[in-house]
């Protein structure tokens, strides 16, 4: 066996991948996808969420989605029975070469956030005419 003295690495800048730790609870809102000849239609349920508290971007082919709740709504409330946990959602998609990124529109409605993704024209079936 040979021996080998140690050496000194120099440090590496942390490169940022997938999720991160932020200093609020987030939780994955219960989504449900579609897919239709010409879209996708993404429904994701955030319960309390005000219009001016949701943030969807995309960035390096990935669609962010962050809705942020105004807990002090709940401050000093109890509850005595509940079906979701009070907090922020949070939650990321990565986009194919299908899916046209100048043509996605958001709407929330009564907690309900609807994201259509429009399909790119080469990635719509069609059907063939035979002559």
């Amino acid at each position: 066996m040979t021996e080998q003295a140690l050496q000194v690495q120099e440090k590496k800048e942390l490169a940022q991948k997938g999720e991160k730790t932020v200093p609020a609870r987030y939780y994955v809102p219960a989504t449900d996808i579609y897919e239709a000849d010409d879209a996708l239609t993404v429904v994701m349920e955030v319960p309390g969420v005000d219009r001016k508290d949701v943030e969807v971007r995309l960035e390096n082919d990935e669609l962010h989605v962050e809705a942020r709740l105004d807990v002090s709504k709940y401050d000093g409330m109890e509850p005595l029975y509940t079906e979701y946990n009070i907090g922020h959602f949070s939650r990321t998609f990565s986009l194919s070469q299908k899916i046209d990124q100048q043509q996605i529109t958001a709407a929330l409605d009564d907690g309900v956030l609807t994201l259509t993704l429009k399909k790119v024209q080469e990635a719509v079936p069609r059907r063939i005419e035979i002559k």
